[in-house]
């Protein structure tokens, strides 16, 4: 099994096969240990399970997915300026995680890959 482990460094979040790369023994874990789940192309929102609702500084023109994939349709994109509400993440069928979140300035809700995230994402998996 090839699990995705989130990764802090300060600013940076990494996300990396577990296999790869070990967590220090005093890091909080990212998630309860459940398998990581594609969200296929128009499915349900997920229960919102992250605290953090007003983050602003996507990259500019980053596409809000109806699934966390690339070949899921575009419900719209963010940009820098843009208040957004994380949800959780999965990972996505090519390997990289993907936070589901509402811009609070569109309404638009979705899927967003997390290197194009403040914070690398939401740190909650759904």
């Amino acid at each position: 099994m090839n699990r995705i482990t989130k990764i802090t460094l300060g600013a940076a979040t990494l996300a990396m096969p577990a296999l790869l790369l070990a967590a220090p023994a005093d890091a909080a874990p990212k998630d309860d240990g459940a398998a990581p789940r594609h969200a296929a192309c128009g499915s349900p929102a997920p229960q919102n399970r992250d605290p953090i609702s007003a983050i602003t500084g996507g990259t500019a023109g980053a596409r809000i997915r109806s699934g966390s994939a690339v070949g899921c349709t575009a419900r719209g994109s963010i940009q820098p300026s843009h208040r957004l509400d994380y949800y959780c993440y999965t990972t996505g069928n090519d390997n990289y995680t993907w936070t589901y979140l509402r811009d609070v300035d569109t309404r638009v809700q979705g899927w967003v890959r997390d290197d194009l995230l403040p914070n690398n994402g939401s740190n909650y998996l759904c």
